[in-house]
């Protein structure tokens, strides 16, 4: 019997859930069109691999919200996303070599979103610290690069990165596609993670620093081990918010001719088989967006809730 109102609606949202994902499952255009939404044109005698490449990053997730794991999770978060281009890459430990141009789906937004937060976030932390410098120099290089950043459109660096760097570069140097756009992607999540991080270190209180000084510690070490730590837990609702937003904003890597999940979406539309069902592409491709983020947002609401219990009053 459920006993509570809160765990009534839980359960009545399960069951929705449960019935919309038997509902899609039953769609004709998912039945048979589920591998290549998922997995793109990936070689289908190699599809095990993007197929591990989720796995491992599901797992990273799910680790990552065990609070006692998160000192060993810096090394687990560099780890995993270079294990998921090895793998989807190939060319190493008897790995046939798959080109780039044939990486696709949910392997490829999840790949350039976790691997685009995990690189950005020691540039953004960077980029936080070198705003609040005395040096003028610092100070002014770093709010030029998080002002310019954070002014333009993502769609205009993804277009920068795939069309001018490789006039810039000699012809004999070429630069993957894939890598052009992660770059590009890192740079502007680098600038609006900064100034999320900003904000959470001017919430913390300007006697940590001086309670940290009194106690010996340098101002790097005070900064390192006493302010920073207490920005970041004050951060983490704004860090998840812009992390779900840069998952979601994978897609526009379209632009430049890479299939990510939406993108292999609409290519199955293409096909004059299935003309009239787009609205049933969209929904399955809507469901696993909206799946992931929610279960991020709603750890992240979660362990918000336990940092303020635990904080001193």
């Amino acid at each position: 019997m459920v006993r509570s109102p809160r765990m009534a609606a839980i359960v009545v949202a399960m069951l929705c859930v449960a019935g919309l994902a038997w509902k899609i499952a039953s769609w004709p255009v998912i039945q048979e069109r589920t591998r290549f939404i998922l997995l793109g044109v990936y070689p289908p005698g190699q599809q095990w691999r993007p197929v591990a490449v989720c796995v491992l990053f599901v797992l990273l997730y799910l680790a990552s919200a065990v609070r006692r794991w998160w000192p060993r999770m810096i090394a687990a978060w560099v780890a995993v996303p270079a294990a998921a281009v090895l793998l989807l890459r190939g060319g190493l430990l008897g790995l046939p070599a798959v080109s780039g141009d044939l990486w696709g789906g949910l392997p490829l937004t999840l790949t350039l979103a976790t691997t685009g937060f995990a690189a950005a976030f020691p540039l953004a932390i960077a980029l936080a610290l070198g705003r609040r410098a005395r040096a003028p120099v610092v100070r002014v290089l770093s709010v030029a690069y998080i002002e310019v950043l954070r002014g333009v459109p993502l769609v205009t660096f993804l277009f920068v990165a795939a069309a001018m760097i490789p006039l810039l570069l000699p012809p004999s140097v070429a630069v993957d596609k894939i890598v052009r756009a992660q770059v590009a992607l890192v740079m502007v999540i680098a600038a609006h993670l900064a100034e999320v991080i900003r904000g959470g270190l001017n919430a913390v209180p300007g006697g940590q620093a001086e309670a940290a000084a009194s106690l010996g510690l340098t101002p790097p070490q005070a900064t390192a081990l006493v302010v920073l730590p207490q920005a970041l837990g004050v951060s983490i609702p704004a860090l998840v918010n812009t992390f779900i937003a840069f998952f979601k904003d994978t897609s526009l890597v379209a632009v430049i001719g890479l299939f990510d999940l939406l993108g292999t979406a609409r290519a199955v539309l293409a096909d004059p088989k299935w003309l009239g069902l787009g609205a049933q592409v969209y929904i399955f491709a809507a469901a696993i967006y909206f799946a992931f983020c929610a279960a991020v947002s709603q750890y992240a609401r979660r362990l918000e809730r336990v940092l303020a219990a635990e904080a001193p009053r």
